[in-house]
């Protein structure tokens, strides 16, 4: 397996010159854990690594520091020695959410991908409006997106295609195909996608089927999969933790945990593309700073209530709109404390430097 192989490009070739005259060696992160990383080197073997203090103490949040799927500059050890991760290269994209919970970080999903792939199914799994958020997350990351409609076994034919044409209604850029894990149906449409040198990443919610496309798309049982629910018609999970996968017919996979929590971490600029539909209708508010739910002369409210846009899809607006302002509030208030901690933390070295050259002065007996 080659760097090539890997997904090895020009534009990281010229990034890693200085590096490379260090002695450093390229390699791409496959696996983290909370001690050390998994990575690949030239020729495909596969090494544990550590990071180094500097590179941690330079990222100015977690979202900085490497992630799986990213290109990082090595210094090999030996026996005795460890690999250290001296620095990690610049990312041609990035999949994120935000973090779980109260927090205004990112969380990186998977690094340098070209396709995310999200699964999903046209039964309980079936949420549009989770899926603007996904589409959302992808358009920021710089990959492309890729849907399947799996399970497709479990529905009728109707259901299974009208779910896939909602889908592809809400994201012009978004290919969508229904598939069915369980009988291989589409995996040969999935696949030519994957070539040498391609990332995957594959998200989705636990239960419909990640994993067992993993398996397939792998040749082997890669990963665990788990008796099917005959309650829920759900799969017991499989994959416990984010790993690249490479794939013997060319291309690789980022496998990653189900997801519960699909939370914003993007910006307005991303919102208003998205739902160009319902930006293009405030355009005709009466008001600029139109809240677009009581106000008076509010066209995205009208157009609901005469039927020419889905309310779901106005609510869901509102309530992205939302969750992007607390974001931006809640790093700016991030912001400012850290600019707070640092001025203090400045204040103090200070007044220590001016007390160690008093210090030294008092006992030269300088006047």
């Amino acid at each position: 397996m080659t760097l090539k192989d890997l997904g090895w490009n020009s534009d990281f070739e010229n990034a890693f010159a200085p590096f490379r005259a260090k002695g450093w060696v390229p390699a791409r992160l496959i696996r983290e854990s909370p001690i050390n990383f998994g990575a690949f080197l030239e020729g495909g073997e596969e090494i544990d690594v550590v990071l180094c203090g500097r590179v941690w103490h330079e990222a100015a949040c977690d979202a900085d520091l490497p992630a799986v799927g990213d290109w990082v500059a090595l210094e090999l050890g030996d026996e005795n020695t460890d690999s250290v991760i001296r620095a990690t290269l610049p990312r041609k994209s990035c999949f994120s959410r935000k973090m779980p919970g109260n927090s205004s970080q990112a969380q990186v999903i998977g690094s340098n991908i070209d396709f995310v792939a999200v699964v999903t199914d046209a039964g309980p799994d079936f949420n549009l409006r989770r899926m603007e958020r996904y589409f959302m997350l992808i358009e920021r990351s710089g990959a492309k997106a890729i849907v399947l409609v799996n399970k497709s076994d479990l529905f009728p034919k109707e259901q299974n295609q009208q779910a896939a044409t909602e889908i592809a209604a809400l994201w012009d850029g978004a290919s969508v195909h229904i598939t069915s894990a369980l009988k291989g149906e589409g995996l040969k449409t999935l696949k030519k996608y994957l070539k040498k040198g391609v990332t995957m990443c594959i998200v989705g919610s636990s239960g419909v089927g990640k994993s067992t496309l993993v398996n397939q798309l792998y040749g082997e049982e890669w990963q665990w999969t788990g008796e099917v629910n005959e309650a829920t018609g759900k799969g017991r999970h499989t994959t416990t933790s984010r790993e690249l996968v490479p794939l013997s017919g060319g291309g690789m996979l980022i496998d990653n945990p189900g997801m519960r929590e699909i939370q914003m971490w993007t910006d307005e600029a991303t919102l208003r593309e998205s739902f160009s539909d319902v930006d293009e209708l405030a355009a005709g508010c009466r008001f600029a700073d139109c809240s677009h739910r009581s106000d008076a002369g509010c066209a995205i409210r009208q157009a609901v209530e005469n039927g020419a846009l889905d309310p779901a899809r106005h609510e869901s607006f509102l309530n992205l709109e939302n969750e992007i302002t607390a974001l931006k509030k809640r790093a700016e208030k991030r912001r400012m404390a850290v600019e707070r901690w640092a001025k203090r933390s400045h204040r103090v070295k200070a007044r220590n430097l001016a007390d160690r050259i008093q210090l030294e002065r008092d006992e030269r007996g300088d006047i």
